[in-house]
């Protein structure tokens, strides 16, 4: 037995769904303006996992330019019938207004795409509906299949617009949902019923739901009912799974859930989950993936094999860790392809972005719209995994006009941000080096007097230690120097947006020419290491 520590999937890893096809397990989780869209995850054993895929890879699937900081690919659903993946996702393109709240329309089309090779490539989209997100399918074991999603109501007739989990069949053979529109459930006194899977065992159609909303108050529901249509009961020990009630678990906001049988004959939960800088504080790593054990009893109902509702930072799973976790990534661009670790905002990588060629072992980027741009950035980054953590870059950039800028990117969204950056000052004719940092959409450049760079390469580093940051630059590699304060990285947090965001930290390399000119900046490596 191995001693597996949660969460599995580290860094804004949220809303899992989890399959298991023969031998082989599957995790989807979503990425929302993040480009290629949904992770899938790979075991064998439910202790080694490998990121193998983003299957929405291709503009005629997955259009986001424009989309929302936190909207786009909501909750995926994964699953697997007759020899075909299936993979059910929302695209959100409004959620919230120009004044940050929340709106009362939210504007989320769902769709379906299919794969008979989970690594290869996968089909054009087929528009499903657009009356609410978090959809799911179910294939039920009489051929039919469903499609089953929360309706999200505007009217407020209730504490929240979560109007209820709606039933519809689909039809593969027209490729549409057909038949009427049923509501099955309308959730408990937890409220903010969404994420809803069916599950059917011994006669009974399972419902599992996530309630109480993303934050610390979530919380898995679970119903049942032997028709598909209901009416359903819910769990006499509802909810099934949640950290409320317990700011001392390491494990919080645990919720959104689905499960699978093992190979072993075991079943297993995984679920979303956000470990805090401090009790009930920021989550700086985003929502992440978790999993736990659980049983069915000789009621026919589904319990935590812990014998509570509260979630284990530990579980013993049958098997090995084949290798020690990698602490050290050095990216060197001779690939001439982008690693599989790195993402994109809300556009693909590609020859008006940047180039891996155009300088070989190098990358290219293109400068485009501004840092606060949700159209077309040439940004590209990777998700901060661990509380402390060291980025280093060398880059080789010749701004003209202060409108270019190029450098060292922490963010977690347009609005909230960091950037230390390489640009050009008009009135002394040289680059300087200075900070742009974000502050809920709040612009700083705390460093009155930037740094004066004559060098044509220059290297640039962020240090993050639990909640802090300091920014160094080198000028040789060998000397490095501090430059401006160290910083409150926490705002980098799914709690500290307005209203909170649904992401996590990504550290990458960017241009921005503002001037239209499309300059290019020319970096020779990045290295990620994770220190703590």
């Amino acid at each position: 037995m191995t001693v597996i520590k949660n969460p599995i999937l580290k860094g804004f890893n949220p809303d899992p769904s989890i399959i298991r096809v023969g031998d082989d397990y599957y995790i989807a989780t979503s990425t929302f303006e993040w480009f290629p869209g949904v992770q899938i995850h790979h075991s064998k054993d439910l202790i080694n996992w490998e990121l193998i895929s983003r299957p929405l890879s291709r503009v005629t699937q997955l259009n986001m330019v424009g989309n929302p900081s936190s909207g786009g690919i909501w909750a995926p659903c994964l699953s697997y019938d007759n020899g075909q993946f299936y993979l059910i996702f929302t695209d959100v393109k409004l959620w919230k207004g120009l004044n940050g709240e929340q709106t009362a329309f939210k504007d989320s089309h769902n769709y379906l795409v299919t794969a008979h090779d989970i690594r290869g490539e996968w089909s054009d989209p087929i528009y499903l509906n657009s009356s609410g997100f978090d959809p799911s399918l179910f294939h039920d074991d009489d051929g039919k299949k469903w499609l089953v999603n929360l309706v999200w109501d505007y009217r407020l007739r209730k504490k929240d617009n979560f109007g209820g989990i709606f039933l519809q069949e689909y039809d593969p053979a027209q490729k549409k949902l057909i038949g009427d529109v049923k509501k099955i459930f309308s959730g408990t006194e937890l409220g903010v019923t969404e994420a809803p899977h069916i599950y059917k065992r011994n006669g009974y159609y399972y419902l599992m739901t996530a309630e109480g909303g993303t934050s610390y108050e979530h919380a898995v529901t679970l119903a049942r009912s032997r028709n598909i249509e209901g009416p359903y009961e819910v769990h006499p020990k509802n909810p099934i799974l949640t950290s409320l009630g317990d700011p001392n678990l390491a494990i919080q906001k645990s919720g959104h859930a689905s499960i699978c049988e093992g190979v072993d004959g075991n079943w297993y939960m995984v679920h979303l989950c956000g470990r805090p800088l401090e009790p009930l504080g920021r989550c700086t790593l985003g929502r992440e993936t978790a999993i736990q054990k659980v049983v069915w009893k000789e009621d026919d109902w589904l319990y935590l094999e812990n014998g509570t509702n509260r979630p284990d930072e530990e579980i013993e799973i049958e098997g090995r860790i084949r290798k020690e976790e990698k602490k050290r990534f050095i990216y060197d661009f001779k690939e001439g392809e982008l690693d599989r670790d790195f993402q994109t905002l809300r556009i693909p990588f590609n020859e008006d972005m940047g180039s891996l060629t155009e300088r070989p072992d190098y990358l290219r980027l293109y400068g485009k719209e501004s840092p606060l741009s949700h159209f077309r950035q040439s940004l590209v980054a990777r998700r901060q995994q661990s509380f402390s953590v060291r980025a280093t870059t060398a880059l080789e950039f010749n701004p003209s006009n202060f409108l270019h800028m190029g450098g060292l990117v922490v963010r977690y969204d347009e609005y909230n941000q960091f950037y230390l950056r390489l640009t050009f000052d008009e009135d002394i004719n040289k680059k300087t080096l200075g900070i742009v940092i974000f502050d809920r959409g709040k612009l700083k450049m705390p460093v009155e007097e930037e740094i004066v760079i004559e060098e044509d390469k220059l290297y640039l580093r962020v240090e993050i230690a639990k909640g802090k940051l300091q920014f160094y630059y080198s000028k040789d590699n060998k000397i490095w120097m501090a430059i401006g304060e160290e910083y409150n990285s926490s705002i980098l947090s799914d709690e500290y947006p307005f209203p909170m965001g649904f992401t996590g930290t990504f550290i990458g390399m960017a241009c921005h020419d503002m001037k239209g000119d499309s300059l290019y900046c020319d970096f020779d490596y990045f290295i990620y290491e994770e220190i703590d």
